[in-house]
């Protein structure tokens, strides 16, 4: 019998507003926290501490998130963050209305925002599986990815505007979010996790059980190092198209309009995602991704924001294909009841260095050239295209067929 269309699935229809609720309000804050922190200290490396403070967090939480996840309600786990996280953001918004803030609040409040993040990054992996047919999982990411994009391409320039008009208000629409976010999940009928044994093992034990089993497959371990490491380019390159866009006479809005059109390039490259796996084996959309990156070194020819923006545009394109295929193969060879910790490895690898991205652009702005910063982007993203062109596990990645045949495979037992 024909799988029913996603767009008719309740469940998966309900997962997706509440992602999309909760995501709004996150993007708008990326956006409204650095221009808070130019607002209070002027300090481009002080803005990019607070992007790695938020960062930091998801890293530091993935693993014990994951643990979580698969230990307890993973619905009653994404409630509880983003009950965490509405009342953090709240209370900044708050002293910004008092006129009571300070620098260090700042931080302190992205810290707690990134954890609750990582809470909900490890058990969402679960609910996601859960909603959504095996065969139809290539689609369904390709989805999620543009539903991301979408976000992207709105939050940004409202974020931008919205602190425009009073510098609270992006963060109070943010804490509503996380409120309307919580219906859509409390609707959903589907349980979020398959029944469970209970598992008595040491956590030390169950943390190893899902690094062995993302280890012993080459082409996820490969996967999550490559597009891990990616990860230090985009949010460094992100910071610095906002503090260049300032420093070259922008507003917060203009800028804004600049970072939503890396999110309608992720749009229209989810719409494309479907020819492009058709036309291209995996290994070229893997590969598609990584050499795109280096599109940020046009800015060395010539130092202008909007340049440097046009030249990451193509990695927006390419990056719907690339998570279509990378993680409807893991949700598919990954067990239910080790998803949250295989997912939450995935992550820490993802994260490692994510955080080092926003705080070295930071720094080197402030303390060397434009063009020296942009750079420095530039060869981690050709040193990362040559190492995934030359990797043997991305050479003999899976074919789509074996992705959506693929079955879930429990890790081999260790003596």
């Amino acid at each position: 019998m024909a799988e029913r269309p996603l767009r008719r699935n309740r469940d998966f229809v309900l997962l997706q507003t509440a992602a999309v609720l909760s995501s709004g309000g996150a993007q708008m804050s990326l956006i409204a926290y650095p221009l808070l922190v130019l607002s209070l200290t002027g300090s481009a490396a002080k803005a990019g501490f607070v992007g790695f403070a938020r960062l930091l967090a998801l890293a530091i939480c993935a693993l014990p998130a994951g643990l979580a996840a698969d230990h307890w309600s993973r619905r009653r786990l994404m409630i509880a963050a983003h009950a965490t996280r509405s009342v953090a953001i709240a209370t900044l918004a708050a002293l910004v209305i008092l006129d009571e803030i300070t620098f260090w609040v700042i931080p302190v409040v992205a810290f707690v925002e990134g954890a609750g993040g990582a809470v909900f990054g490890a058990a969402s992996a679960g609910a996601f599986k859960a909603v959504v047919p095996k065969p139809q999982l290539p689609a369904a990411v390709a989805t999620v990815t543009g539903r991301e994009a979408a976000v992207s391409l709105a939050a940004p320039p409202i974020g931008g505007a919205l602190f425009g008009i009073a510098r609270a208000l992006p963060f109070v629409v943010h804490a509503f979010s996380y409120a309307f976010s919580t219906v859509a999940l409390l609707l959903m009928r589907t349980p979020f996790q398959e029944a469970r044994e209970r598992d008595g093992s040491p956590l030390r034990s169950r943390l190893a059980e899902g690094v062995r089993f993302l280890w012993h497959h080459p082409f996820l371990r490969a996967c999550a190092f490559l597009y891990g490491l990616a990860n230090f380019i985009g949010p460094g390159v992100f910071l610095a198209i906002l503090v260049i866009g300032k420093d070259q006479g922008l507003s917060g809005g203009k800028v804004g309009l600049l970072l939503s059109a890396f999110g309608g390039c992720l749009l229209l490259g989810a719409l494309l995602s479907p020819f492009v796996r058709r036309v291209l084996p995996v290994r070229g959309v893997l590969l598609l991704e990584l050499w795109t990156w280096t599109g940020c070194g046009l800015f060395l020819v010539w130092p202008n924001v909007y340049v440097l923006t046009a030249g990451i545009l193509p990695t927006a394109f390419a990056i719907p294909s690339t998570d279509s295929v990378v993680g409807s193969y893991q949700l598919a060879m990954t067990p239910d009841r080790l998803l949250g910790r295989v997912e939450s490895v995935r992550t820490t690898i993802a994260l490692f260095i994510a955080p080092l991205g926003p705080l070295a652009a930071g720094v080197l702005l402030e303390r060397v050239s434009d063009r020296a910063t942009i750079a420095v982007f530039a060869a981690f993203g050709l040193v990362l295209a040559l190492w995934g062109t030359l990797s043997p596990a991305i050479r003999d990645a899976p074919s789509l067929a074996e992705i959506s045949d693929v079955a879930a495979t429990e890790p081999a037992a260790v003596n």
